[in-house]
């Protein structure tokens, strides 16, 4: 399945897709509060915090994948079965949303974003809660090593000249050591290539196409062959630039989970700025 889906096809699949909105802000305002007050009709609202996220922590970061028990189970009372297909969106182009579409597909699952977004519907919105629906199945499913990296991992491969390519999808400014209000330290995991995720995105919010994003991609020395270990602030945003990789034609590449809230947050680890 591809990784964008836009809104014709969803239009001639609908009865048999699960629309999942995925809206959560940095900025503390409540994603919940944003689906009730108007969303794509039909959609469930999953809740990052709770399902896409196990408890933070000093040790793990601010949001640390789920055990997978924890995950099918919040998928489970929202009615999203083992065989559903699911397609998320959310109202910043997917960069959200992908952590769940990331996680679905790592475990086997059909799952892709809807290019563009909230912003792409032309429909009507519906409000409020969304109508109970039958609890599901969904079966509990290891996250594969091979597609995940630890921080001393993430340390041993950032003072090499060859070897895997460190990516970090937050801004610039951010990257680059400016104010950072959610973390203790500000900067870079030092050997990081700064590639910010938003920047895939036109002004419409839907992702570029995938010759421009290869392109995009060479220009930060990433290629066909490239290894790759992609992080963020807090491993939300770092999901969206490897469904973006993966929709140019590129290798699957590996999340930091921790990303730049774990790393942080251990003073023995260094950082570096500019």
């Amino acid at each position: 399945m591809d990784t964008f889906v836009d809104t014709e096809w969803l239009a001639d699949r609908r009865a048999d897709v699960v629309l999942a909105d995925v809206r959560w802000y940095l900025d503390g305002r409540s994603g919940r509060a944003a689906y009730e007050a108007g969303h794509i009709p039909g959609a469930v609202f999953v809740d990052l915090e709770e399902v896409l996220s196990g408890p933070p922590s000093d040790t793990e970061g601010r949001h640390p994948l789920p055990a997978p028990e924890r995950f099918a189970a919040g998928l489970s009372e929202l009615g999203i079965g083992d065989s559903d297909t699911v397609i998320a969106y959310d109202d910043a182009g997917g960069v959200i949303a992908a952590r769940l579409i990331w996680m679905l597909r790592v475990t086997g699952h059909d799952a892709a974003l809807l290019n563009g977004g909230l912003q792409a519907w032309s429909g009507e919105l519906e409000q409020g809660p969304p109508p109970p629906r039958p609890l599901a199945t969904f079966t509990p499913a290891p996250w594969p090593p091979e597609r995940l990296a630890s921080i001393d991992e993430v340390e041993r491969v950032s003072g090499l000249t060859k070897g895997p390519l460190l990516i970090d999808g937050r801004d610039r400014e951010r990257f680059a050591g400016g104010p950072d209000p959610f973390d203790p330290r500000s900067g870079h995991i030092p050997g990081a290539i700064s590639v910010p995720t938003r920047e895939h995105l036109g002004p419409d919010g839907r992702v570029a196409s995938a010759s421009e994003l290869r392109e995009r991609f060479a220009a930060a020395g990433i290629g066909q062959d490239s290894t790759v270990i992609s992080y963020c602030g807090s491993g939300i945003t770092a999901c969206h630039n490897l469904l973006v990789m993966n929709h140019a034609g590129l290798g699957p590449g590996r999340l930091y989970p921790g990303s730049w809230s774990q790393w942080s947050r251990d003073p023995s680890r260094p950082i570096e700025t500019g």
